[in-house]
């Protein structure tokens, strides 16, 4: 991951930034190089992938040869594209189990660290976007447990493993191919804005990078210079991480004051909880129209002027657990589309901030 610039600055100035922090930073690059996970074969002897960085390379306006070169030194990373395959068919989900890897004492001392050295920031955050602090605690704590993990990936490696040779056996593996091919063309995009290596970057085995593991997709949309200092650095800069996960949850629609969920119990004479279940995390029912289908609400939850969803959360072969999601929980699922990683978010958020009363 390498320091990304405000647009709005002219290239002049882009470059002179960049290159002025070259040399401070060359060692701690060195480092990062020497521990990035290997790759194989490159891709320089693939003619699809030539062939797409010729199109790439016309449809942004960006330097062929530069594109080439860029894509041609990426090596395919052999056990990445089995890392992207589902589990089998039949494992059972257990959400206490997925959420003890992610609610413990290392990664909630770890943020209630993150929240007091950040506080000042995290309210600014949600003053300018309405996002809680618990929520952005909980993401990039769950993310990266506060830039202690942030992948040893070359970027350009995992994304042109996955553009170029993403699992056929995936059930949508066309569609996961496009978009990431949508994302190495992105990274190339932003890339050839900066006077950095762009063989440097390192992230998750998807391509994801810094604290909040961002894609590049998101890096261009969403991220923001929330300090000002004329650069946005998703690697070693809290400030702009808050601003950056905040700015993304505003994109995606968040409602200030609104919880992301509310207890649910049923009333079994009136359940129709395959009904209820049917859209899945899309909210769809009014609080009256959830009652109706048989789920009982409370106080603030039966007042909810917004739509909810029914949220089943399996535990293995015990019974499952439920809550009723509002707009805000199906937001977070848009940072990871699934309903065990959107409660941990919430779960671990809230943990850090009883650990920081207390």
């Amino acid at each position: 991951m390498r320091r990304l610039l405000s647009h709005a600055l002219p290239a002049f100035l882009l470059a002179a930034t960049f290159l002025a922090a070259v040399p401070v930073a060359a060692q701690a690059a060195k480092d990062k190089r020497n521990a990035a996970v290997r790759g194989g074969i490159s891709y320089a002897t693939r003619a699809d992938a030539m062939q797409f960085a010729d199109e790439v390379a016309a449809r942004r306006g960006l330097d062929p040869a530069w594109v080439r070169a860029t894509i041609g030194n990426a090596r395919q990373l052999p056990n990445v594209p089995r890392l992207m395959l589902p589990a089998p068919s039949g494992t059972p989900k257990n959400w206490q189990v997925y959420r003890s890897r992610f609610i413990d004492p290392v990664r909630i001392a770890a943020g209630v660290r993150f929240w007091r050295d950040n506080a000042a920031t995290l309210a600014r955050a949600e003053a300018t976007y309405g996002v809680p602090p618990e929520i952005i605690v909980g993401i990039v704590g769950v993310e990266t447990i506060y830039g202690r993990n942030m992948g040893s990936f070359r970027v350009i490696d995992a994304l042109a493993t996955l553009a170029f040779d993403f699992p056929e056996a995936h059930p949508r593996a066309a569609e996961r191919q496009a978009f990431f091919r949508g994302e190495l063309e992105s990274f190339l995009s932003t890339e050839s804005r900066t006077a950095e290596n762009p063989l440097v970057p390192l992230g998750s085995y998807a391509g994801a990078m810094g604290m909040p593991q961002f894609m590049p997709s998101s890096i261009a949309k969403y991220a923001v210079d929330f300090d000002g200092d004329g650069r946005i650095d998703l690697v070693h800069n809290p400030a702009d991480v808050i601003g950056s996960v905040a700015s993304y949850f505003k994109g995606f629609g968040w409602q200030p004051g609104v919880a992301p969920v509310f207890p649910v119990s049923f009333d079994p004479t009136r359940l129709q909880k395959q009904v209820l279940l049917a859209p899945d995390i899309v909210p769809t029912f009014s609080a009256d129209a959830f009652v109706a289908g048989g789920a009982l609400l409370q106080g603030e939850a039966l007042r909810h002027p917004g739509l909810l969803a029914l949220i089943e959360l399996q535990n293995g072969y015990e019974p499952p657990s439920y809550v009723a999601g509002t707009k805000n929980f199906y937001v977070i699922t848009r940072y990871n589309w699934s309903s065990y990683y959107a409660m941990s978010v919430i779960e671990l958020g809230r943990e850090v901030r009883t650990a920081m009363e207390q």
